[in-house]
């Protein structure tokens, strides 16, 4: 699978350029009092734990941007499932290249097998393909790029990109707006003006029923917030196939099972995803 198809690698490069810059500063002054400045070295990636790969691309995309000589092997792809004590690449190149960008690699290349692993493992404990697993704006500032590749990388789907890309009324804007009914009446008013999918926000049945009363042709999806699962199949009858519906708030892998069988859910939004995903323990040893 080509998950690459619609990444914006020249945003994903200027990101890479800020955080080497970050990393080096004025120079590696390690690598120039101990590495001779024309040493060429081959170093290994290896996995110390099982997992999912994702950004090898990302993690080449470094050196390239460093020194455009270093080779970068892989005997893996993004996507494919990793296992404990696997070498999964290799990088030959001058020495004191492959230090300037081993930490900034290992970094994008870690956090987004963590997220993909993590990801993937919330897919198979739901085990129900008619429910995408999407993650939030819950991401690491000036990484989500990285982030929600990730996610796709591990099985799941994203959500919006950020604030632009989908309207998305939740609980702070219904409040600023003196409730729920208000809020669509202003939704219903501007219809013309809704370019972007409209997505709102309920916290209880009760405010289900007004989306149902007042929102069809103005609301596509309805994210259902903390529902327990009894009003969660609750809604979906209430619902007869009129909106999108996405589950929200507090699921997670240990009880995301529980929702297993339901059937007229769209969608399962976890922050955590991101947010809380441990990074894959991946290390760059030196071989020669």
């Amino acid at each position: 699978m080509n998950y690459y198809k619609n990444f914006d690698f020249n945003k994903a490069e200027s990101l890479i350029r800020l955080a080497i810059k970050e990393d080096q500063g004025k120079g590696d002054a390690t690598s120039k009092m101990l590495i001779p400045s024309n040493l060429k070295s081959t170093a290994e990636l290896l996995v110390k734990e099982s997992g999912i790969s994702a950004g090898l691309k990302i993690f080449q995309r470094v050196f390239r941007i460093i020194d455009k000589r270093i080779k970068v092997r892989f005997t893996k792809k993004d996507g494919e499932k990793v296992s404990a004590g696997e070498r999964i690449g290799t990088i030959t190149g001058n020495t004191r290249n492959l230090l300037l960008g081993e930490r900034t690699g290992l970094n994008i290349l870690q956090k987004m097998s963590g997220i993909a692993t993590f990801t993937n493992c919330l897919k198979k404990k739901l085990n129900n393909n008619s429910i995408k697993i999407i993650d939030t704006r819950k991401t690491t500032p000036n990484f989500r790029l990285f982030e929600k590749l990730a996610v796709k990388i591990g099985g799941g789907d994203n959500h919006r990109f950020g604030l632009y890309d989908m309207i998305l009324i939740k609980d702070n804007h219904i409040e600023a707006n003196g409730g729920i009914s208000n809020t669509i009446d202003k939704l219903i008013a501007k219809k013309k003006k809704l370019n972007p999918k409209v997505e709102i926000e309920v916290k209880d049945l009760e405010e289900f029923e007004e989306v149902i009363s007042k929102g069809g042709g103005v609301i596509d999806r309805v994210m259902l917030d903390n529902f327990p699962v009894a009003h969660v199949k609750d809604a979906i009858k209430m619902n007869t196939g009129l909106f999108e519906l996405e589950l929200s708030g507090g699921i997670d892998q240990n009880n995301i099972n529980n929702y297993s069988k339901l059937k007229g859910i769209d969608f399962i939004s976890i922050g955590s995803i991101t947010h809380s995903a441990a990074s894959l323990d991946i290390s760059l040893n030196f071989i020669t």
